[in-house]
Formats: C-alpha cells, structure tokens, sequence
C-alpha cells in the first residue's frame, strides 16, 4: 500500500508544529515529507517531492499560499510521477474570503487549527484519494480538475477587491524624472523581482510595487493575467499559438516579445 504524503507550508514555527502534531493524531499513517516557512520554499519543495496533500497558510511571507498553489499547477510536469495534489488552505481570513473558499472545491481550515474540523478535513481527503484510486470513466484529470478549482477561488478572492479605482497612468520613476505612461499604451506588465516590468511599444519602465497590487486598479476587461506573472492589454496581442503539448504562446502587435500562457490562464483562448 503506498503511503500518503503531505507538505506543510506555514510561516509560524508553532502553528506549524501544532497542525502535524494533530495530523499524526488524526491520520497516524499520513507522512509529512517536508515542513517549509514561506511560499516560495512550497512551492520548490511540492515540485520537488510531488506530495499528495498541500497544507498551505495563506498569508507567508512573500508569495502567498494561494500564490504558491498556483506556482505548482503552473510548473507541475507533464510527466509527473502522481497526480497534483490535493490542497487544503490554512488560513485566518474574514467572512468575505472565506465565502470565495466556499465556492470552491478546495477545503480549508481556520486558524487556530481546532481537531474536530482537521478530523473532518482528513476525512474529506481521504475519500477524495480513494476516488482518485478509482476514478469514474468521465473524471476529468486531477490536474484539469484543481485549474477550475483555482480559477474559481482566484476569482472568488479577487472579488473582494472590486471598486478599486482604475489606473489611467502610470508613473514611473526614472532618476530624477518620472515618466507618465497612459495605461492604454501598456502592452503587459511583467513581475520582475520587487518590482514590475511596464512594456510599451517603444520602451520599457520598472515600477516598485508587486503584481498582486497593481491588478485589482486595471480593467479586467481589456487587461488579463495569463501568467502567475503577467498581465497583457488584451488587445494588443496579434496571435496566439498552440505547441505539440497544447501550450499556448502570444505575439503582440508591433513588438517583437513572445509572451507564454499558463495551464491556469489556457482556457482564456478559445476560438469563436
């Protein structure tokens, strides 16, 4: 019989410590392959090891949970040696957020972790592996199944920001200058550290603020999130083209940048 395993990603040493403590009360044969502090060691770790349970705070340092989730689907091999995890959220958000994790397929838990909801959890998951062992003719793969399930806890999440206001320029700092760049004239933004690319057809500029910040104040309208780190004006791109795998890559309109869509952002594309 092969053994389950799970990963922990929780940026405080003694919740962490609390939650695999119950675990091993609760589901004495589940192994815990690795327990991380931050997002970005998640998201390296479950890549890496390819545990068959995400136990994932939602707010660490850096990357978020939901931000390191993300980063695995995105990144998960084609030729992995098991299905993509199932995930569970560990988080202390409000009643708003937690309505968007409802309204998903994902589970989550509340902070301060309490046995009797974790036991509920456990049970959900191991039905959930068990169905996994005997899927139905018309399952869809494990992998198509957790993108739907975080496009909708994306959109569920990102909902809580509507009403920001709409940027109409960008300023952009350049030495002792700062450079008003009309919005409309933006061809993407690209995540480049602590800061983002802003690309027009003539230049480029670096803003210091983060993705995460920037996307509530564009129109998701004329403005999608193709990449866990990068948005394109929609109507500048050209073409799109699908590879051998079904990847799918954007030329834009009078630039020479080729711009890569992730399995999370494919089903943006569909032909009318």
């Amino acid at each position: 019989m092969t053994t389950t395993t799970a990963l922990i990603a929780e940026d405080e040493p003694l919740l962490a410590a609390h939650l695999q403590s119950e675990l091993a009360r609760l589901w004495p044969d589940l192994q815990v392959v690795a327990r991380v502090g931050d997002g970005q060691a998640a998201a390296a770790q479950a890549l890496a090891l390819q545990p068959d349970l995400l136990f994932l705070d939602i707010r660490m340092p850096g990357m978020s949970g939901l931000e390191a989730a993300q980063a695995i689907a995105e990144d998960w091999p084609d030729d992995a040696k098991r299905p993509f995890p199932l995930i569970v959220f560990v988080t202390a958000y409000d009643q708003y957020a937690l309505q968007a994790f409802e309204h998903a397929a994902v589970d989550y838990v509340l902070k301060p972790v309490q046995p009797d909801r974790l036991a509920q959890t456990c049970t959900r998951l191991q039905a959930a592996l068990a169905r996994r062992a005997q899927p139905a003719p018309d399952a869809p793969p494990a992998l198509d199944a957790v993108m739907q399930q975080l496009r909708g806890l994306i959109a569920g999440t990102a909902a809580t920001a509507e009403g920001a206001p709409r940027l109409r320029v960008i300023q952009a700092g350049a030495g002792n200058a700062i450079h008003m760049v009309p919005v409309d004239e933006v061809l993407y933004f690209e995540a480049a550290d602590k800061y983002v690319r802003v690309i027009t057809a003539s230049r480029e500029h670096l803003i210091r603020t983060s993705l995460r910040e920037l996307q509530p104040q564009l129109d998701p309208q004329r403005f999608w999130q193709i990449h866990r780190g990068t948005i394109v004006r929609c109507d500048a791109i050209d073409t799109v083209l699908r590879d051998e795998t079904g990847r799918f890559t954007l030329a834009l309109r009078g630039h020479a940048d080729k711009l890569v869509v992730s399995r999370l952002y494919a089903h943006l594309f569909k032909a009318m």
